[in-house]
């Protein structure tokens, strides 16, 4: 899925270019989810207002949907305050935190109450609650546990929707490579390196070195997007911050399944949630013991659904995340499996089994179907093999975790604090972890450099200016007028304010004369 789209729109403008001139085509995923309860009712989410007053009403009532709509007000904050004084500054020292223009909206973040609780506040089914809170998975957290901020989560998909590329997610890959690529970038693949290259006094990055032995690349400065727990305990020298990153909260990791069918459901939409009838003791279980839980939560994508080249005619191919807890240590492969497996264990195997067991009878039981006898090929990815593939730290699969401590200026950040022209993107660096939340640290790296080198960032202001651009470019396209005093804002509230105090005002004071005036002459007879 693709999120946050504006984001990504945004980098393609930096590029000088956009996701369609790219031949990215963007698809609108509707409805957003289904999300399946273990009583078999199901509710629907979307970005489409009607439906969405339709479902909530359905459990909350006529007053249900004005608290929505308050719901949706809040997370809208959330999102607009979070973009401007979250993704797009950086957070250098404690002292960025009480800068006036981010301090003064501290408290309207709510970021020491839950998402839970904020959202317990409008709705009062425990249904809904659940409902509006299952989002915190993608910050790898428990909705009990994560910040209220991210109730930004919601608002995004609620009200710019879930966008899907066709042919896969790829294929947004693929075009950032080829705008590189006529740029003049040269891309090493298959070129895992073994350290980075320091200075003799080791206060400058000079390179990186390779695993193959080839001769080392030397480099004015280097970005690191590895994942930063990894490049720091094992691409850089031993240090006591590299050590306490390995102790950091980390997020959740998952076993995930990859499934090809001879058959088509379609009572699977694209996005599916099945919620754990105990929910609050499944996320306990995963971030709290770090646990597979008896019954997860769940989430099941059938790109096929969107995209038919995702899949052969009359076939559906399906995308299965498990979230569970992350394995135990740093430097091991061991995990503490469920509650019914007492101390540590390195079956995954039977871990592996057990959940494709439950997953498949869960979806049995709600749906009414048997996927299980139509699977004709299967890839499986564990924490294990997130950490062995992709260096991920404890096979954590969204790097460190969100919790107050670990963002802001809490946060490792984008730049080493000792060794020179070494810069860091991705997952567990400022600002967070999630693609379109990455591309935003990517551009603050990029202004960073952009800055040591004394050049000229480009500055847009929450791409409203790329926005802008590529909107004024299909106009003068289609030769329509770029500007009209229909379009020009004006200050409502405070015209409709003046207009019934002035004459108020005006009022008070005619009063008031005319009391002096007829005590004057009241005076003078």
């Amino acid at each position: 899925m693709l999120l946050l789209p504006e984001l990504f729109k945004e980098t393609f403008a930096d590029l000088g270019t956009s996701l369609e001139d790219e031949g990215v085509h963007l698809v609108k995923c509707n409805p957003n989810y289904n999300v399946h309860f273990h009583d078999g009712t199901n509710f629907k989410l979307s970005t489409d207002i009607a439906v969405m007053k339709e479902e909530v009403e359905r459990f909350e009532g006529k007053d249900g949907f004005e608290r929505y709509l308050g719901f949706l007000q809040e997370s809208h904050r959330h999102y607009e305050l979070s973009v401007i004084h979250v993704l797009k500054r950086n957070f250098y020292s404690l002292f960025s935190m009480v800068r006036p223009s981010f301090l003064r909206h501290l408290i309207a973040l709510h970021p020491f109450e839950s998402i839970y609780t904020r959202a317990a506040i409008y709705f009062r089914t425990e249904r809904l609650r659940r409902v509006f809170t299952f989002a915190s998975m993608y910050m790898g957290m428990s909705p009990f546990d994560a910040p209220g901020t991210y109730s930004l989560l919601q608002y995004t998909e609620l009200a710019e929707g879930i966008w899907y590329p066709i042919g896969g997610f790829h294929k947004v890959i693929e075009a950032l490579v080829n705008i590189g690529k006529r740029n003049g970038v040269d891309y090493m693949f298959n070129s895992p390196i073994s350290g980075i290259q320091l200075s003799e006094d080791g206060k400058h990055a000079t390179g990186v070195t390779f695993q193959d032995g080839r001769p080392s690349l030397t480099a004015d400065l280097v970005i690191c997007n590895a994942d930063l727990t990894y490049a720091y305990n094992e691409l850089l020298p031993s240090s006591g911050y590299a050590k306490s990153l390995q102790s950091r909260k980390a997020s959740c990791s998952s076993i995930s399944f990859y499934w090809a069918l001879d058959k088509q459901f379609p009572e699977l939409s694209a996005h599916n949630i099945f919620l754990a009838e105990d929910y609050q003791e499944s996320f306990d279980s995963i971030f709290k013991e770090h646990l597979i839980p008896d019954q997860p939560s769940f989430y099941v994508n059938v790109p096929s659904r969107v995209d038919p080249s995702a899949a052969p005619e009359g076939c559906d191919s399906l995308v299965v995340l498990v979230p569970v807890g992350h394995l135990e240590d740093y430097g091991s492969n061991s995990h503490k499996g469920s509650k019914d497996c007492s101390g540590r264990t390195q079956d995954f195997n039977a871990m592996v089994a057990t959940a494709r067991d439950t997953i498949l009878k869960t979806i049995e039981a709600r749906l009414n179907i048997n996927i299980g006898a139509h699977i004709v090929n299967e890839v499986i990815n564990t924490p294990v093999t997130w950490k062995s593939t992709f260096n991920l730290d404890r096979g954590a699969i969204l790097g460190l975790s969100h919790s107050f401590f670990n963002v802001l200026a809490f946060r490792p950040k984008t730049k080493h604090a000792s060794i020179k022209d070494l810069y860091f993107v991705g997952a567990s660096a400022h600002p967070g972890t999630g693609v379109p939340i990455v591309l935003a640290g990517a551009k603050l790296v990029t202004d960073e450099i952009l800055s040591k080198l004394k050049m000229e960032p480009k500055r847009l202001d929450q791409g409203e200016q790329a926005v802008m651009e590529e909107e004024y470019r299909v106009m003068r396209k289609l030769g329509v007028p770029l500007k009209s005093h229909l379009d020009v804002q004006s200050q409502t509230a405070y015209s409709v304010w003046l207009q019934w105090w002035i004459p108020v005002f005006l009022m008070l004071v005619g009063v008031w004369v005319w009391g002096g005036i007829k005590a004057g002459l009241s005076m003078l007879s």
